[in-house]
């Protein structure tokens, strides 16, 4: 007696979901595609919200940029949830593991207290700066439209929380976890000359309504300031003054913001390429924000350099901001 085994294939109805299918055909879909495109609902609200009451919930009239397609602005990275969390788990396991070493060799006795007061100053009351930009792409995910910018825009506010959580735990532990240092960076905050144009700055985008004006001031003009600043020329001051161990402090800092620009770039980029419209609209922004937050920023980088590291500091934010406003279409002013 022989068995005979036979196989058979069978071919499925549908490959996909029939809104993805719609989009990109009847095909196996990204899990990206799956839980980004058209998963913002847009029709039968019950309700306006009523601190707004002439918008629906998920309005295209929350900014003046215009889009046929707000799905355009798809992330370059692919992240849903899944992917975004993974990601920032394997970079957690590295920030943690450069936290535990820099205890665990007590490396803080290797800072001498000019590095400890620069560290004090010029780094740890970023972490409230870090707290005015998880709120500003918070409200990009509040009011943005289409899934594919507010998933983005909401990983991004997190990755500025985890900033300045991080930042927090620099000031603990070049402090012995008293929270001296932490209570010091408040005070300069609250009361130093040098950082009440940033406090105010800050303040300033926190009452913005069109959300993509917000973006513009945000993830392009603050964050290359943000950048060049705190993680390029003290980050040098640091290495040049032997407080080099603080950088692998800041590490996970480094690539989030190489993660994030790289995102806002690309949906700048496909905004401004969108109509001439866009592309002025885009243009004004950046102009208005760009010499608010130049003259913001002026008396800190005063204070924390010598005159001709002030100097080349404004210089490379020039050349930087430039750079990345060519790559989006935009231009800057020429005076920083």
């Amino acid at each position: 007696m022989s068995l005979e085994i036979k196989t058979s294939n069978l071919e499925p109805i549908r490959h996909t979901y029939a809104n993805i299918a719609r989009r990109f055909g009847d095909k196996p879909a990204t899990r990206y595609q799956e839980a980004t495109y058209d998963a913002q609902g847009t029709a039968n609200s019950h309700y306006r919200p009523l601190w707004n009451p002439d918008k629906t919930l998920n309005d295209e009239n929350y900014t003046i940029i215009q889009m046929e397609d707000w799905y355009d602005l798809k992330d370059p990275r692919q992240f849903y949830y899944g992917a975004y969390v993974q990601n920032r788990a394997r970079l957690q396991d590295t920030a943690e593991g450069s936290y535990k070493f820099f205890e665990k060799r007590d490396l803080v006795e290797n800072l001498g207290e000019d590095v400890i007061d620069a560290v004090t100053f010029g780094l740890l009351p970023l972490r409230h700066v870090e707290q005015t930009a998880n709120l500003n792409y918070m409200y990009g995910a509040a009011y943005g439209y289409g899934t594919a910018i507010t998933q983005a825009c909401l990983y991004a506010g997190m990755d500025r929380l985890g900033m300045a959580q991080y930042l927090s735990r620099i000031g603990l532990l070049i402090d012995g976890n008293s929270s001296d240092s932490l209570t010091q960076a408040k005070n300069y905050w609250m009361d130093d000359e040098a950082w009440q144009g940033i406090r105010a700055l800050c303040e300033h985008t926190l009452i913005i309504k069109d959300w993509f004006e917000l973006f513009i001031a945000q993830s392009l003009v603050m964050d290359t300031f943000i950048h060049v600043v705190h993680y390029q020329h003290l980050d040098e001051w640091l290495v040049e003054n032997n407080g080099r161990d603080v950088a692998m402090l800041t590490e996970f800092m480094q690539d989030c913001f190489k993660d994030i620009t790289g995102w806002s770039n690309s949906t700048i980029k496909i905004v401004v390429a969108e109509s001439d419209d866009n592309k002025q609209n885009c243009q004004r922004w950046l102009d208005k924000w760009q010499e608010k937050v130049v003259t913001a920023y002026r008396p800190l980088i005063e204070k924390m350099f010598s005159e001709e590291q002030v100097l080349i500091a404004l210089d490379d934010i020039q050349t930087q901001l430039a750079k990345r406003c060519k790559t989006v279409g935009l231009s800057v002013q020429t005076a920083a």
